[in-house]
């Protein structure tokens, strides 16, 4: 077993834990699944500073499907900090507590049910007694260095690749689930794929929109969010700046909605407060709402 494949698995057997079999601290006894945070209304605001957000690294954040579990991913921006923790919380009885993940392991991505975990190119299915073994979603998936993958409840995935470092345009694609086999990832259209950098795309449970990361000439400043929604035709309309409310002249990415689908999280490049000039990259979240008001009448 690689050592990947080894903090999969340790992963995997975290989550299967109860919190009393957890090496954890209790962080908050609480009502919600947001770690006690008063939720924004529709302008975006830090998550959890100071417990979640950390100045010292970048962070970001997923959720499991029953959102009793919250995974937080870290790393760092800079050589002059100590190496990044990222965390694992998990709620039972109304008390979160909060676990560090070894060094290295990888923040999985659910299915709108929970019962399929993906770890970019390959995916994990929950069975009677756990998790299955890693599978691999196809010879064509590894060819393409997937930063971020996210998928329906019908199955469909869409994925980016990372290119951004070696003069790629970070290119959108889609692949169908059909009678239980992925098929090759395609290309999302033109409006989608435009500009000179898209990645970390989201799409909708019931398929009605995507949402992603790029850097269009006509953006607030470096990369936005964008949203395009699918169209009667079952096409993909244009796609929309989601706007001065979210978008600003830094950087923000990663767009996801919460699986109860209340809240829009992403990340933004904000200035440290050491004042080095430099930035980091905090998680905020916002009112699902902002989606809606941008949804074709």
């Amino acid at each position: 077993m690689t050592n990947i494949n080894r903090k999969r698995a340790l992963l995997c057997s975290v989550m299967m834990m109860g919190c009393t079999n957890l090496d954890g601290n209790d962080v908050a006894t609480l009502d919600g699944p947001y770690l006690g945070q008063t939720p924004p209304g529709m302008v975006p605001k830090a998550f959890a500073p100071g417990l979640v957000n950390t100045e010292n690294w970048g962070d970001s954040i997923g959720f499991s499907a029953d959102m009793n579990t919250i995974f937080v991913h870290r790393w760092r921006h800079t050589h002059e900090v100590k190496d990044p923790e990222s965390e694992i919380y998990k709620k039972v009885d109304n008390r979160w507590r909060k676990s560090v993940l070894p060094a290295g392991t990888r923040k999985p991505q659910y299915s709108p049910d929970g019962n399929v975990m993906y770890f970019g190119a390959q995916y994990q299915e929950r069975t009677a007694d756990g998790w299955s073994e890693l599978k691999s979603l196809g010879p064509k998936f590894d060819e393409i260095r997937i930063m971020g993958l996210k998928s329906s409840a019908k199955g469909t995935l869409v994925l980016d690749e990372n290119a951004r470092h070696n003069g790629g345009h970070g290119i959108l694609r889609y692949s169908r689930l059909i009678d239980g086999t992925y098929e090759d990832p395609k290309p999302l259209p033109k409006t989608i794929n435009t500009g000179m950098w898209n990645a970390h795309p989201f799409i909708a449970p019931d398929e009605s929109y995507i949402m992603w990361d790029g850097i269009r000439e006509s953006g607030y400043g470096e990369a936005d969010l964008y949203i395009s929604f699918r169209l009667s035709d079952g096409s993909w309309g244009d796609a929309i700046n989601l706007g001065e409310q979210v978008n600003t002249d830094a950087e923000e990415g990663g767009p996801s909605v919460t699986p109860d689908g209340k809240y829009l999280f992403f990340n933004r490049m904000v200035l440290r407060k050491d004042g080095s000039g430099q930035r980091q990259s905090d998680i905020y979240w916002v009112d699902a709402q902002i989606i809606e008001n941008l949804r074709p009448k």
